[in-house]
């Protein structure tokens, strides 16, 4: 799922606009400090969030996160609820 329009929010929070129309906010606390995201340790880096051409958000220093992933943190989705092929493969 590609996302078309990202707004960063105070606590690590994305409000994020999908390609199919639907909206939500991704809590991203978790990542936060840990790894490569200790980036976001300043404030501007973590405001710096900008939607790329494949429908990806990322921050400077080449950081980013995949549209799937923040879809189903936005609106608390199952991965199979978006790749249905997964559940013919849990089921087997």
């Amino acid at each position: 799922m590609k996302v078309i329009e990202v707004k960063p929010l105070v606590g690590f929070k994305l409000q994020l606009r999908f390609e199919n129309g639907e909206e939500g906010v991704a809590e991203l606390s978790d990542l936060a400090g840990r790894g490569v995201m200790s980036a976001w340790n300043d404030q501007s880096v973590f405001e710096g969030a900008k939607v790329t051409a494949s429908g990806a958000v990322e921050w400077p220093g080449e950081i980013d996160i995949c549209g799937d992933s923040l879809y189903l943190r936005a609106t608390g989705k199952r991965p199979e609820q978006l790749f249905p092929s997964l559940s013919a493969v849990s089921d087997a």
